[in-house]
């Protein structure tokens, strides 16, 4: 397997993710979805430009193909795409007390189950404990959810987004990080 490289995205990527990230939500979601839940996942999910402009979304590459992309915030805001502005809360979150908010991770279809979403979240895990956070929570679709639980989230609640009558399953998630007697993070 060739070797995935990160940085942080910049507005030029802007057209690349919502590619990648439009055939991601349509490809990835119809095992676990009707296409009717898939359709309407896309008015709830997407690229959320606010993270571009905090510089908390990395984008992984793969000889200088972007395949894959995911950020974590500071902002209280859970999920949801630039459309979806119900959801939005700009709100500053206090690293003592709340949790980080990992958003909008993305494997193009051709490179799922690669090993790509393990490491842009453990990339925005690490940024996260550098800021002071001891914790970060998601929300997961079904499609991802076996990662973020074999990566060490625990659920916290299954809930389902109402769009215009069509529920669609959602799993709020969250982890704790620990901290190793060597004095490293975990």
């Amino acid at each position: 397997m060739q070797a995935v490289s990160t940085r942080w995205a910049s507005e030029a990527d802007l057209p690349a993710l919502e590619s990648l990230i439009a055939l991601a939500i349509g490809t990835l979601q119809a095992a676990f979805l009707s296409p009717e839940q898939v359709a309407a996942s896309r008015a709830i999910m997407g690229l959320d430009t606010q993270l571009v402009a905090d510089g908390t979304y990395l984008v992984a590459e793969r000889d200088g193909e972007i395949v894959g992309c995911g950020g974590w915030s500071r902002r209280a805001t859970l999920y949801g795409g630039d459309h979806s502005t119900s959801l939005r809360d700009p709100r500053l979150l206090d690293p003592a007390r709340d949790p980080a908010k990992i958003r909008a991770m993305y494997t193009h279809p051709r490179y799922a189950r690669q090993g790509i979403g393990r490491v842009i979240l453990a990339g925005c895990e690490q940024a996260a404990r550098a800021e002071g956070f001891s914790a970060v929570e998601l929300m997961a679709t079904l499609s991802g959810q076996p990662l973020y639980a074999a990566s060490g989230y625990a659920p916290i609640e299954t809930v389902e987004a109402n769009v215009n009558g069509i529920m669609v399953p959602l799993v709020r998630m969250r982890r704790l990080f620990g901290f190793r007697v060597t004095g490293e993070w975990a």
